[in-house]
């Protein structure tokens, strides 16, 4: 009798071994079927680029994976959802994607974002992996279920003040998106200029997905700043430097990483000069580390369909080559519990001149942060 018509007599709940047939291994029963993954992110809207470019640098590694046969034999898909940067929206897709069973949680986009979802991530115990944020409220206090490669907006804007009181700037204004983001970046400029026993001369918001920006424009340049700060997405960081510079504001404008470089330098065009922005990741426009280098590669293979480089879809492909390596890690069998154990033993992760540690009760891999500017043409100085 065959195996298959055999199988069919069995009883419900009949155990094979006691058939004496072999059984199936976890690893066995899995087979070659894919390892998915559920990303909520930004593809519509004013802050699509970053949901978009982050996107593609993921896809670009896992498609490398993939090509080679995937991780044991499994390949790894990445399924996406959009929540056009609305914290609502969001957490829908999160417990569709839970409720879906995919493998683990990665590559969301934005602060008020993650927040809607960690709460479901952690009741579920789902792993909530290498979200594009550095917000210090989702590192601490510490969950186990998020892993963070990026440094944070601390990390990032203590930079910033270092490099301003540097060049002898006392007059420093925020310019922030009103939302759990833009309140991680104020907060983290107010206690590195805490340190110097100053404090912002202005602060100015805007809403989520707005670009209305003129009231806090006026504000700001009202205290005559030497320097601003701005925590928001490219589009309404984009519009208030046009508008700050018609109204003749002539010093450096300094955003952290999360403004998108590569947007809003064509946002700006050749407005772009005297503006900065910090850098969690290495240089993507040429091959000054090796991850660059594999990087500038993927990129520029068929399968990028002519997109060029950005900070963006780097963040995508160095996330997506922790996860690899992590998986990797978790063995032939992999579960979520074992995939965020392998990924606390990853304690000096050398991805080709970026390093990342990660240990017990430390979920943060790396706290790199790189000042650079932007020039008129188009280009990003280091």
């Amino acid at each position: 009798m065959q195996r298959r018509q055999l199988l069919s007599l069995i009883a419900p709940g009949m155990a094979l071994g006691s058939l004496g047939l072999p059984t199936l291994s976890a690893a066995q029963a899995a087979g070659d079927k894919p390892i998915v993954l559920g990303q909520s992110a930004a593809f519509s809207g004013p802050a699509a680029e970053l949901g978009q470019q982050y996107h593609l640098g993921a896809r670009l590694y896992f498609d490398r994976v993939n090509a080679s046969g995937g991780i044991e034999g499994r390949k790894i898909e990445l399924h996406k959802l959009d929540d056009g940067y609305e914290p609502e929206r969001c957490a829908a897709n999160t417990r569709q994607f839970i409720a879906e069973g995919v493998f683990a949680l990665f590559g969301y986009v934005g602060t008020p974002t993650t927040a809607a979802a960690l709460p479901l991530a952690t009741e579920a115990r789902m792993p909530l992996f290498a979200p594009l944020t550095g917000a210090q409220s989702l590192r601490e206090p510490y969950n186990r279920q998020v892993v963070h490669i990026r440094a944070s907006y601390l990390d990032e804007t203590a930079a910033i003040v270092r490099q301003t009181h540097a060049v002898g700037i006392k007059r420093l204004a925020v310019f922030h998106q009103n939302d759990g983001y833009g309140q991680a970046g104020l907060d983290g400029v107010r206690r590195a200029l805490a340190t110097l026993q100053l404090e912002p001369v202005a602060v100015g918001t805007v809403e989520r997905n707005s670009t209305d920006v003129g009231a806090a424009v006026e504000q700001i340049l009202a205290a005559r700043p030497e320097a601003i700060v701005q925590v928001g997405t490219y589009k309404a960081c984009a519009v208030f430097v046009r508008l700050a510079r018609r109204a003749g504001f002539m010093g450096t404008f300094y955003n952290v990483s999360f403004v998108g470089t590569q947007a809003l330098m064509d946002e700006l065009g050749a407005l772009a000069a005297g503006v900065a922005v910090t850098q969690v990741v290495p240089f993507p426009y040429a091959p000054v580390t090796p991850l660059s280098g594999d990087y500038l590669a993927a990129i520029r293979s068929e399968s990028a369909r002519g997109q060029s480089p950005s900070y963006t879809s780097m963040e995508g492909y160095v996330a997506a080559r922790v996860f690899a390596e992590a998986l990797r890690r978790a063995g032939k069998a992999p579960s979520r519990d074992g995939l965020l154990a392998a990924v606390q033993g990853m304690t000096a992760l050398n991805l080709g001149g970026f390093n990342l540690s990660y240990g017990a009760n430390n979920n943060v891999g790396s706290r790199f942060v790189e000042l650079t500017l932007l020039t008129k043409d188009g280009q990003v100085r280091r």
